[in-house]
């Protein structure tokens, strides 16, 4: 994990690997991010809202996408993660968002994962969400989560 700050605002940033494959260390930067939200005193809600949508799509990148890299953009208005990788990308994406749906190897399932809950869930748990994928190529997701925004 590298954290730098933006000298010309009240911006915190956040980079993280997400090794693939690795289920033992899968959300490991979704818990530091949550440690540096309560450290600058973000709401209760804003940081349960912000680790639940960023463990989930870093579980997913450890099942589905050999792994990608993670940004995270803090301010006092909202925490924006992007997460990226070079997976086999999301051929359906409609079809990944419906509650159930999963492609998810038996590996990860016999761990308790894969239950199709990742996409439906960090949307959810988001004040803004958007993926963009290509087959072949990989996957960008693009979440917002407002400080001042309790649900």
């Amino acid at each position: 994990m590298t954290q730098t700050h933006s000298e010309n605002s009240q911006e915190i940033v956040l980079h993280y690997e997400v090794p693939a494959d690795d289920f033992t260390r899968a959300g490991e930067a979704s818990s530091s991010v949550k440690k540096v939200l309560k450290q600058i005193g973000l709401p209760p809600e804003v940081v349960r809202r912000v680790s639940i949508a960023m463990y989930e799509g870093e579980i997913n990148m450890v099942i589905h996408a050999s792994g990608g890299h993670i940004e995270v953009r803090i301010t006092p208005q909202q925490v924006d993660m992007i997460l990226k990788d070079t997976g086999p990308g999301i051929p359906d994406i409609a079809k990944a968002m419906q509650e159930g749906w999963s492609t998810a190897p038996d590996n990860a399932r016999t761990l308790g994962f894969g239950a199709g809950m990742g996409l439906p869930n960090m949307k959810k748990y988001t004040d803004f969400m958007e993926i963009e994928s290509q087959v072949g190529v990989g996957t960008t997701v693009h979440m917002r989560v407002n400080a001042g925004a309790a649900r």
